[in-house]
C-alpha cells in the first residue's frame, strides 16, 4: 500500500472483530454439528476421549475450522460474519490472502487464543489495530463502512 493509501485506510476494532467471530462461530458449530453426527455413526453412537477414533475426530474439527476460514479468507477476504460487520481481510499491501498466509494466520490465531486471548488483546495497543495472526501472516482487517 502507498502511504497515501495508508492513511485513508480503517482498520477494525477489538469490538466489531469479536462480533464477526461469534457470527461465524455459529456457522462452524453447525458443521461440527454434521461432523459429530457422522463421528458417532462411524463410532457406535460414542465420541470420547480415549476411544481410538477420537485423534481423528479431533483432527477432523480442525480440518474442518481451517477449511472455513481459509476458504472465506482466500476467496474474497470475507467470511459471513466479516460480510454483516462490513469488513475484509487482505494483504498489507491491499492483495488477496493466498493459502500459505491463512495456514500461518489459522495457526497464529490458535496460540493467541490460547495466550488467554493475549494475541487479540494485542491489537488494542497497535496501530493498525493487528493481533498475533494479523502480524504474523502479514495481514490487516480494514473496515469497508462507508466514511471510514
Amino acid at each position: 500500500m502507498t502511504e497515501n493509501a495508508n492513511l485513508s485506510t480503517s482498520y477494525v476494532g477489538l469490538g466489531r472483530r469479536l462480533l464477526a467471530i461469534m457470527y461465524d462461530l455459529f456457522l462452524l458449530l453447525a458443521l461440527f454439528f454434521i461432523a459429530t453426527v457422522v463421528a458417532m455413526v462411524l463410532n457406535r453412537g460414542t465420541i470420547e476421549s480415549g476411544q481410538t477414533l477420537y485423534p481423528y475426530y479431533v483432527a477432523c474439527l480442525v480440518i474442518i475450522s481451517f477449511s472455513f476460514y481459509g476458504w472465506f479468507w482466500t476467496h474474497g477476504g470475507q467470511t459471513l460474519g466479516m460480510k454483516t460487520w462490513k469488513m475484509k481481510l487482505q494483504q498489507s499491501n491491499g492483495h488477496s490472502v493466498t493459502w500459505p498466509l491463512a495456514l500461518i494466520r489459522f495457526i497464529t490465531a490458535i496460540i493467541s487464543w490460547s495466550a488467554a486471548g493475549l494475541g487479540l488483546l494485542w491489537s488494542l495497543f497497535h496501530p493498525q489495530r493487528r493481533t498475533w495472526h494479523d502480524i504474523a501472516s502479514n495481514c490487516v482487517l480494514v473496515d469497508l463502512r462507508p466514511g471510514r
